[in-house]
């Protein structure tokens, strides 16, 4: 699994000609080697643990509204940030959630609509939506959730993508058999394999993807999504996560279908 590095310029930005070393350990060390040993804790957990720290000691200032936003960016929903909130004040005291809440409830202001939206969105689907994808969030760029549709014989999820939500790139691994196989079931998405044009996903589209191969799926920027996923059995499989699809790339993509 590849390991993400994390980059931030805050301290040479704010602090560099003050105190040029303090602002190194800031972006070099704490973030540049702490924050990006992502194959020893997730950035979601990481995320978890920040906040405990900083509400628990009273911190909201500019520093806890930053590490917010980057937890919403590591795929804490705002159903699981009021709760977090909520289990932190029994511990940490009430007036400190009060004042967090204060700063949360701006960060996730814009997901109350998302929420209307994905309640209609679920209304299309003949399968739930299920939950936050949490375990695989550090994975995706955007929210995904996860329902099992079937354990037995061949695994089957159905996963559902928030608009502009996708995963990283990634391999399914396998010695002999192994890939995946989608199945759009609602809205709509993309799927791409490297070297090759982005190929749209609609109610009813297969995908068939071959071990080995590496590639991205996820929504569209204006439509959430759904899939269905198969896991296809094979000799030594393993998934190998890669890096994210950057903005700019979506984006492009974006560009070069409306031609």
């Amino acid at each position: 699994m590849a390991q993400e590095k994390i980059i931030q310029t805050a301290g040479r930005d704010q602090l560099g000609d003050f105190a040029p070393a303090f602002a190194a350990l800031n972006d070099d060390v704490l973030f540049g080697e702490v924050w990006s040993r992502t194959d020893r804790l997730g950035l979601r957990d990481r995320s978890l643990v920040t906040l405990t720290a900083l509400i628990s000691q009273g911190l909201t200032d500019s520093s806890l509204t930053y590490h917010l936003q980057s937890a919403k960016k590591n795929g804490i929903t705002r159903t699981e940030i009021v709760e977090i909130i909520t289990h932190i004040a029994f511990y940490a005291g009430w007036p400190k959630a009060w004042a967090a809440f204060r700063l949360a409830k701006e960060v996730w202001a814009e997901d109350t609509a998302g929420e209307d939206a994905k309640s209609a969105f679920q209304r299309e689907l003949i399968f739930p939506i299920g939950e936050p994808n949490t375990a695989y969030a550090q994975y995706f760029t955007g929210n995904s959730y996860l329902a099992p549709v079937s354990l037995e014989q061949v695994p089957v999820f159905n996963v559902t993508f928030e608009p502009r939500c996708r995963n990283n790139w990634h391999i399914h691994r396998a010695a002999k058999g192994g890939g995946q196989m989608l199945i759009g079931v609602a809205g709509r998405g993309w799927y791409q394999e490297e070297g090759k044009p982005a190929q749209e996903i609609l109610p009813g589209t297969v995908i068939h993807i071959p071990a080995n191969v590496k590639h991205w799926h996820g929504a569209a920027a204006d439509s959430w999504f759904a899939h269905l996923a198969f896991e296809i059995s094979g000799e030594n499989t393993s998934n190998e996560w890669l890096e994210p699809v950057t903005d700019e790339a979506y984006d492009n993509l974006r560009k070069e279908n409306r031609r």
